[in-house]
């Protein structure tokens, strides 16, 4: 009797789709980042960021942000209905777990901009998703940088510098790959996400 040879179905799935985090340092580059992949149409599903506060000139609901009062805010944290969520400058902003997971259930990848403790909240929801910690070159870059944006006082970019101490340490722990934002090579660190969310897809 011939020896039945057929491989098992191992039920692979190299194309499942993916929760990509993008997270770094203040100033960084993260919106950048995002920003040019959007500009490449690569098919991703950018998730939009729930806020209270109120939209500005040229804002558009659901795609700038999704806007909620306060109130409403509050009651999608009680119920479950974020993934992450903080106060920033006594606003509401968070990451809508509805829209995360009708994504992924239609096969799309996701991206999340988040910083380094919303960052950790995902990875307790979802232990798969794939956390990007992007950094600048080298810490006087990362200062000019901030220094140029000209929204924070001497004062504030020292509070950003201890804060950025604590957020690298955080990174070793959480997050899976380091990206490097070199100075005025933006597509260099946007070919290094692709190529991780690529190799992610490939893994066994």
């Amino acid at each position: 009797m011939a020896e039945n040879t057929q491989l098992p179905d191992f039920n692979l799935n190299p194309h499942a789709p993916l929760l990509i985090v993008i997270s770094g340092l203040s100033g960084a580059g993260k919106d950048t980042v995002v920003q040019r992949m959007k500009q490449r149409q690569i098919p991703f599903h950018f998730c939009v960021t729930a806020t209270s506060r109120a939209p500005r000139e040229g804002e558009t609901d659901g795609v700038d942000y999704h806007f909620y009062s306060k109130d409403e805010f509050e009651r999608m944290i009680a119920d479950g209905e974020l993934i992450e969520h903080a106060i920033v400058y006594e606003q509401y902003k968070g990451v809508p777990k509805k829209e995360v997971d009708e994504a992924l259930a239609s096969g799309e990848d996701v991206i999340v901009r988040v910083d380094y403790q919303g960052a950790a909240s995902i990875r307790e929801l979802y232990p798969q998703a794939v956390l990007i910690f992007l950094m600048p070159e080298n810490e006087n870059t990362w200062r000019r940088w901030l220094t140029d944006r000209k929204q924070d006082t001497q004062e504030q970019l020292e509070i950003r510098r201890k804060l950025a101490l604590i957020e690298i340490q955080a990174a070793q722990t959480y997050f899976d790959y380091l990206v490097t934002n070199y100075d005025g090579d933006i597509d260099r660190a946007v070919d290094t996400v692709t190529c991780i969310i690529k190799a992610e897809h490939n893994k066994i």
